[in-house]
């Protein structure tokens, strides 16, 4: 998986639930709120004021190391 700010939250958590941990670290405690599954990335750090830049990152770094 590939993600970008567009991707939505809810798509990464199915590919690996594996990555909640990387939105905790932010603190997005909502993960399990039906309206943040749908929310992309970008909009999320928006209303959690973090950077979608770092936290996309760090996600695809940790999807390149499971190859």
């Amino acid at each position: 998986m590939v993600v970008t700010k567009d991707t939505i939250i809810g798509d990464v958590l199915d590919y690996d639930v594996e990555t909640a941990k990387f939105f905790f670290e932010i603190g997005m405690h909502c993960l399990g709120c039906p309206a943040s599954r749908g929310e992309s990335i970008e909009d999320a750090c928006a209303v959690h004021n973090t950077d979608p830049t770092e936290l996309v990152k760090k996600l695809n770094e940790y999807f390149a190391e499971k190859k």
